[in-house]
């Protein structure tokens, strides 16, 4: 199974509450830069799981948006900054393994991003997530752990 998780694009820096701070102008720049390098990289995206927070919705309606397949994206709203990378790797293993899901993405916040990674994978290392970066894992669904294949940002691709 392909993990992808993401970060949200750059947000407004203000706003209250949190949770409806939306994107700017830079952050939905970003969101679309992932999402063609997504798509160049032949990347086909099942399923995407999202943050109730505005900032990670409307980054993930850009990678949506950006995809011809019917990708089901599901909002969760334990998948929030504050959330269990713990509860949230127990979902992936107990309904997107069930589900038969291959390839899915997972559109949140610092910290929860870095704290899944080290979650997910066997080397345990929480890596620092630029705005809209996306980490790739190559999850072993029977041992239920993986490698971080690579972390991209869409600075890397400028």
């Amino acid at each position: 199974m392909q993990i992808f998780i993401m970060r949200h694009g750059q947000a407004f820096t203000s706003g209250s509450p949190d949770a409806l701070r939306g994107l700017t102008e830079q952050g939905k720049l970003e969101a679309s830069v992932m999402t063609k390098w997504l798509k160049n990289t032949n990347v086909d995206v099942q399923q995407i799981l999202i943050s109730p927070f505005i900032r990670a919705q409307e980054t993930a309606k850009q990678v949506v948006d950006g995809f011809s397949n019917n990708v089901v994206a599901t909002t969760l709203d334990f998948i929030t900054p504050s959330g269990s990378a713990r509860e949230l790797h127990d979902y992936i293993d107990g309904v997107c393994v069930g589900d038969k899901i291959d390839t899915l993405l997972i559109v949140s916040h610092m910290p929860l991003v870095s704290y899944l990674v080290a979650e997910l994978t066997v080397d345990n290392e929480a890596p620092i997530f630029q705005t809209a970066a996306i980490a790739e894992i190559d999850y072993d669904i029977k041992r239920m752990k993986g490698f971080l294949v690579k972390l991209t940002a869409p600075s890397d691709l400028c």
